[in-house]
């Protein structure tokens, strides 16, 4: 069985439903038939509802989109993450856990029936146009989102490659919403990227979990034990991580962590609940660690960041995490369609239940933002901004050519990150001192 989270998911073979009849079913007592004599009633008032519709509705409407729309609002009244998927959106679900797919590159959830950013994926058009953590779209393309179904939003916001969509955004220093064009294009994600500071420090950057994250990860070490001269400590920078395959979070962990359990999984149901325990092959890096984290680190990067806490292996800094904590399982149905229903929740080492309550820093560390990248007042247009203008006397005597900028050290623009190479550069003088 294969376990993946969030928009990710576990595929159950279609056997598993009558054995779950099978092991609800056995019992013969009165309780049990009271409730099925209640179902059956439920069941008979929504067949007279579907036929006094059809036969009295101003127009005419099909009996199947009746029926899909009820199990729609059945299945969204649970909660934000379980969905009933028509066969094209099952496939669009297992296309986006092989790193390239269609679309702006943003994950979503549902917050009181209005659509938020989770974050925005690392290198897309999304994270590009300035979409952030936290965000709510009021609108796609003009259209008032509240009260849709994640799934349509999807729909919404994919599309042929280089055309466009409007998101109308809401965020909290924004005095009024703000629409956001955005071009689609072929999202090919790489999840991991490596540099070292100071010769010394390793950073890796993990931006979601895919098929591949593992191979890259283990080829990212590589580099770093290459050029690292010695590794004297290693950042995993887990922030705006949208969470992705449960299986590589688990063997990313593992890479971190010599033994000792990652992460538990537990239900309702005895098939869905597992515990993962990492095991010792020799290549675990040994230096002092430090993950950085934030509101956007979700799901499978929370359950790597509670591990790596519970089992003493690294500092936890900057902020509490978004806290997706639940175990979504997709059950595909006879006709190419899929239920994705919410089955487990996830619990780390210690025992704690990252569901709405996220993993909070040993350190918190709040993100600056550079001074040159503050948002100022929008100002009116000018003659001097339109296109083509004739040239003032000032802008005449400006060189045709401006020096280019130098490249700014990544140190200075990112407080949290220099919080964390700092931790690991004095962390050598501390050992040392008995402190």
């Amino acid at each position: 069985m294969k376990m993946l989270n969030k928009r990710f998911y576990i595929l159950v073979s279609f056997w598993l439903l009558p054995v779950l009849l099978v092991m609800f079913g056995p019992y013969g007592d009165s309780r049990v038939a009271a409730v099925d004599t209640s179902t059956y009633k439920s069941l008979k008032i929504f067949t007279e509802v579907i036929d006094i519709v059809e036969k009295n509705y101003v127009e005419d409407v099909k009996t199947n989109t009746l029926i899909q729309e009820a199990i729609n609002g059945m299945i969204r009244s649970l909660d934000p993450h379980s969905a009933f998927l028509t066969p094209d959106q099952y496939k669009d679900l297992q296309v986006d856990t092989t790193g390239q797919f269609g679309g702006l590159g943003i994950v979503i959830t549902l917050q009181n029936d209005q659509l938020v950013v989770v974050s925005p994926i690392e290198d897309t058009p999304a994270f590009k146009a300035g979409i952030k953590a936290g965000d709510k779209i009021l609108k796609i393309d003009g259209q008032w989102t509240k009260g849709i179904a994640i799934t349509d939003a999807v729909k919404k916001m994919r599309g042929p490659e280089n055309t466009k969509v409007t998101l109308t955004i809401m965020r909290k220093e924004f005095t009024q919403p703000k629409d956001i064009v955005i071009t689609r294009a072929t999202i090919k994600i790489k999840s991991v990227k490596q540099q070292v500071f100071d010769g010394t420090i390793g950073y890796i950057r993990l931006s979601n979990f895919q098929e591949s994250t593992t191979d890259e990860l283990k080829k990212a070490l590589q580099e770093i034990n290459g050029k690292a001269k010695p590794l004297k400590g290693l950042v995993l920078d887990v922030r705006n991580n949208p969470g992705g395959l449960l299986e590589q979070a688990v063997k990313v962990s593992d890479a971190f962590i010599k033994s000792g359990p990652i992460v538990a999984t537990k239900g309702r149901v005895k098939t869905v609940e597992a515990t993962f325990v990492a095991r010792d092959d020799g290549s675990e890096p040994t230096c002092p660690m430090v993950v950085i984290v934030n509101e956007g680190t979700a799901s499978a990067s929370e359950i790597i960041s509670g591990a790596l806490q519970d089992n003493s292996r690294a500092i936890i800094l900057g902020t509490k995490t978004f806290g997706k904590g639940s175990v979504q399982t997709v059950i595909p149905l006879e006709d190419g369609s899929a239920l994705k229903l919410s089955t487990a929740k996830y619990f780390t080492p210690k025992g704690r239940s990252i569901q709405a309550e996220g993993i909070v820093p040993d350190i918190v560390v709040e993100f600056v933002k550079p001074p040159e990248e503050e948002e100022g007042p929008e100002t009116a247009i000018r003659e001097k901004d339109l296109k083509g203008h004739i040239k003032g006397e000032k802008e005449m005597a400006r060189p045709k050519e401006l020096p280019q900028k130098k490249e700014q050290d990544p140190l200075s623009r990112d407080n949290q990150l220099k919080s964390a190479v700092d931790i690991l550069k004095s962390w050598e003088v501390f050992s040392k001192s008995g402190r």
